[in-house]
């Protein structure tokens, strides 16, 4: 698959800067992905062989596992990709049926459940020692006999700001880097290049991905106030922050659950980056691009009915 290809990069990233957590995360994540469709698949007789060399269950367990913090426990990785799997997917009746994207089901699911360990980030290269592979398979399998170090995400950070200047922000927080977070700078860079090589190999169209990152830098650069203790950050930090290329390239363009016109996809996308930036900056949660997909997952249809092309020969779309 074209998609999980395009995710390497991003995940070497990771692991430069994180550790091996990263990694295990996937490994296992597909280990339950595999059984939890095979089980789905079981139950309702159908081919095991003919649904399974699809990879769309390893396609989503990846999709999710690289969104959750390294060194998760294994547990949590379980009932995230359960959830993607039996839920969000075979539930609806399987693969291009489900009208919610799977792996952001498993993470809202995940975030809202166990907040703490959704939360529980290891500190990046240069900031504190990365763990090694052992330690890694430990803080996934043995849980309790892992006492790892975590810090706040540069956007929590940012968001929980009330009294500092950008500036004075930056310098007193070794988590941030030269743009927006040691480390997540690099892995949105990343993340955009394996977005931009499914472009060039035609996987989806650019119509999503371009009209997020456009309305989120627009939506930053109009409430950037120049780095008060009251900013939301700017176009830079947006973009290169959190899961927003990862988002825009590896989420937004699922072809299943967003708008299929043209028109619809320049809307979808928009949407999710006004979203995105509404969220982050005004809502509970310092990142939102799970949130925002979900809701225009649900706005799909509504967004089709009125962006369809008019049928050649006919006034309107809907004769």
């Amino acid at each position: 698959q074209k998609v999980l290809l395009a995710t390497i990069p991003g995940v070497i990233v990771l692991t430069h800067f994180f550790g091996f957590g990263t990694l295990i995360n996937i490994l296992w994540g597909g280990i339950v992905a595999v059984a939890c469709e095979t089980l789905a698949l079981a139950l309702r007789r159908r081919p095991l062989g003919f649904y399974l060399k699809d990879y769309s269950a390893l396609v989503t367990s990846t999709l999710l596992c690289i969104a959750l913090p390294p060194y998760a426990p294994w547990w949590l990785i379980a009932i995230g990709v359960a959830s993607s799997i039996l839920l969000a997917k075979h539930l609806y009746g399987g693969l291009g049926y489900n009208p919610f994207n799977p792996a952001m089901v498993g993470y809202v699911i995940l975030l809202i459940s166990f907040p703490v360990q959704m939360t529980a980030w290891a500190p990046p290269r240069g900031v504190g020692e990365v763990p090694g592979l052992l330690e890694a398979l430990q803080a996934c399998f043995m849980p309790s006999a892992y006492d790892g170090v975590t810090m706040a995400t540069p956007l929590d950070v940012l968001k929980q700001n009330n009294s500092l200047l950008v500036e004075d922000l930056w310098s007193a927080n070794p988590q941030f880097g030269r743009w927006a977070g040691t480390g997540w700078e690099w892995a949105n860079l990343a993340f955009l290049g394996g977005g931009l090589w499914l472009l060039y190999q035609r996987v989806f169209t650019w119509h999503a991905p371009v009209a997020m990152l456009l309305v989120l830098a627009l939506m930053a650069g109009l409430f950037y106030d120049g780095g008060s203790s009251a900013s939301g950050g700017s176009p830079a930090f947006h973009l290169l922050s959190g899961a927003t290329m990862f988002g825009a390239f590896f989420i937004v363009t699922d072809p299943v659950t967003s708008a299929v016109s043209v028109r619809g996809r320049l809307v979808d996308g928009a949407l999710v980056g006004l979203l995105v930036y509404l969220i982050r900056v005004w809502g509970n949660y310092p990142d939102a691009v799970a949130f925002a997909v979900l809701i225009m997952n649900f706005a799909a249809p509504f967004v089709d009915h009125y962006t369809q092309p008019r049928t050649y020969g006919h006034k309107s779309p809907g004769e």
